[in-house]
């Protein structure tokens, strides 16, 4: 997620640097050989084109407007991740009670509260590295977003899972977890099976039982939702017709500003050259700003910042069990927060 005020015009420029090569190439080539070698035919009537341009706004406002809904229903989701992690920490704090049958030791009860809370965190770890794994679809391979990439940091992609899970599991929850596929589900089975033995045990009432499997039941929706978006791209056909007509567009734009700039005067066909840059730029330019908006846990400039939303749970959470030794928040790098 960008933390600043906006993007720079220059950095715009340099991320789309590739697209203006092209589209300059695209221009400058049949202005020579209308105005060097007399192809005069090159020239058709704007009409057509234009009609094709409008076609082409209508379909990149129609996917970018799509792809910012995706963007805007993965920060939601991550909101409603922070406000249940905040009430399953102060339930976990205040239902785990003393049992008159099995009574247990401040220490103890303590002890369960921390192993509750540090393995949400385990939870919260796990899912953020399932969301920050490569799909086919997805645009971060591309060079234009590899490059700008080196700009911030990824957490994700720096470290590994099972280092990070070393901090709030044991040694034997960790090797259980590791050997699943979808580590995030299996974290929160055990959360399930740890409140059923403490139930039993009498250390929670079947009320407060109750309230907190309600939890885990919201963090499940929380995480299938978090799996749709990820796991289900923008649909393919509508993403690869908004390519075509923008490419179609740029490309036949400086056929009709050929004769147009041509009756201005001798040599005035040249400005079809700039033009067609501006122009092919803003076009091209809507249809990179909705591709890089549409997989919003990619990894990318644009994306949620589930990595430093994660950190700031984790911070209440500690601080929820009176902890002293707080990690830091994570801060935006170049303007970049992740």
């Amino acid at each position: 997620m960008h933390s600043g005020k906006q993007y720079s015009l220059k950095e715009f420029i340099i991320w789309t640097r590739r697209d203006i090569y092209w589209i300059f190439l695209l221009a400058a080539i049949p202005t020579a050989l209308f105005d060097f070698f007399g192809f005069k035919w090159l020239a058709i009537p704007w009409v057509p084109i234009a009609m094709i341009g409008t076609a082409a706004a209508f379909i990149v406002g129609f996917r970018n407007t799509q792809t910012y809904n995706r963007l805007w229903e993965a920060r939601q989701i991550y909101g409603s991740i922070v406000n249940t992690s905040r009430t399953w920490g102060i339930m976990a704090k205040d239902f785990i009670t003393n049992s008159p049958a099995l009574p247990a030791t401040e220490e103890e009860l303590h002890s369960i509260r921390k192993t509750l809370i540090y393995r949400h965190i385990a939870w919260l770890t796990a899912l953020r590295f399932q969301l920050r794994e490569k799909r086919a679809w997805e645009n971060m391979d591309k060079p234009s977003n590899k490059e700008y990439q080196q700009l911030y940091k990824v957490l994700e992609y720096e470290t590994t899972l099972e280092a990070e899970l070393q901090k709030y599991l044991s040694q034997e929850e960790l090797n259980y977890i590791v050997s699943k596929k979808n580590r995030a589900t299996q974290i929160i089975t055990l959360q399930s099976k740890h409140l059923k033995e403490l139930a039993e045990k009498g250390l929670l009432s079947e009320f407060k039982h109750v309230a907190l499997e309600d939890r885990l039941k919201d963090l499940f929706d929380h995480q299938g939702r978090c799996e749709r978006i990820k796991n289900f791209p923008y649909p393919r056909q509508f993403a690869s017709i908004n390519m075509f007509f923008i490419r179609l567009f740029v490309i036949m734009l400086p056929f009709g500003l050929i004769n147009e700039f041509a009756k201005l005067g001798e040599h005035c066909v040249w400005f079809t050259v700039p033009f067609s840059v501006i122009v092919g730029w803003v076009f091209n330019s809507m249809e990179r700003v909705g591709e890089s908006t549409e997989n919003p846990f990619e990894g990318s400039a644009n994306d949620v910042p589930i990595t430093a939303m994660s950190r700031t749970i984790e911070i209440d959470l500690k601080d929820m069990l009176d902890e002293t030794d707080l990690p830091p928040a994570i801060t935006p790098i170049n303007n970049i927060l992740m």
